[in-house]
């Protein structure tokens, strides 16, 4: 029996911690602009809405269609994916 606790610890250890989600604002689109956030990380995913300013972000990915990097963002009610390239950490 301690072989098999001894294997549960050590998956436990291995998993991925879930991330403290991040401050970043809105940054590089053309002045006026704001960056659309779309139901899955890919351009042609559902538009779910937008945002300005300050958003709380998840994670990233660049495991999506385009080989882009998105990230799982909040602000407000939007929950959605946006273009890590538009995001600056505050």
């Amino acid at each position: 029996m301690r072989p098999l606790l001894l294997a549960a610890l050590a998956g436990l250890l291995a998993a991925p911690a879930a991330a403290e989600p991040q401050a970043y604002r809105v940054d590089g689109l053309p002045r006026g602009e704001a960056l659309s956030v779309r139901a899955e990380p890919d351009a042609s995913a559902e538009f779910v809405g937008e945002v300005r300013g300050r958003v709380l972000v998840f994670g990233c990915t660049n495991e999506t269609p385009s080989r882009t990097t998105w990230c799982r963002v909040k602000a407000g009610r939007t929950l959605g994916w946006a273009r890590r390239r538009y995001l600056a950490p505050e």
